[in-house]
């Protein structure tokens, strides 16, 4: 089972048809299941039978999880995949001791692999889509994987299956949650 985070500012709100429900027809393609939460109702724990987690995106002025990051310590007590996809992607920034900062993007970019990895479409470039108001500085010793002209599009932890992408593969690049899910024991 796929656990599917809702950093939304409430549970079942706008984000959820524009952010988790895509994200879930991906699993279903994949042939996985997947499991709603909101961040809030996680606690300081994941059901067990979690193979990975992926943090979802929100809506573009919809940041109250920056002020609430310790809702998310339990990240830092799982050894299963994490997929942290833009608003993911600043809480595993945030909750590793990254930095979020202004910078935003909307639309079609060219994002720039600089260290080829499986999850990202092959190098050199990609297009993808963007929605955000903020933009990321990584953890230390976690890998830029990816850029953009404007920020870190791509990240991930090297001693951890931690990653996450500042676009939204669940608009345009598929590939990279099914990568992912291929990460996850299933």
């Amino acid at each position: 089972m796929i656990l599917l985070v809702d950093p939304a500012f409430r549970a079942g709100s706008l984000s959820m048809d524009e952010f988790v429900l895509p994200v879930g027809r991906i699993v279903e393609r994949s042939e996985r299941t997947w499991r709603y939460r909101h961040y809030a109702d996680i606690g300081r724990e994941i059901p067990e039978e979690t193979e990975g987690v992926i943090i979802c995106g929100t809506a573009l002025k919809d940041n109250s999880f920056l002020s609430a990051v310790d809702r998310f310590d339990w990240l830092k007590a799982t050894e299963i995949p994490v997929l942290g996809i833009c608003a993911g992607m600043q809480v595993l920034c945030l909750a590793f001791g990254g930095t979020v900062g202004e910078g935003s993007e909307i639309g079609m970019t060219e994002v720039h692999v600089i260290l080829p990895h499986p999850l990202l479409p092959p190098p050199p470039s990609f297009q993808a889509y963007e929605l955000h108001s903020h933009s990321c500085e990584p953890p230390p010793a976690w890998e830029t994987l990816a850029v953009s002209s404007a920020c870190v599009q791509a990240i991930r932890d090297p001693h951890h299956p931690r990653y996450g992408v500042m676009f939204h593969p669940e608009v345009r690049n598929d590939c990279v949650v099914e990568a992912f899910l291929e990460m996850c024991v299933g």
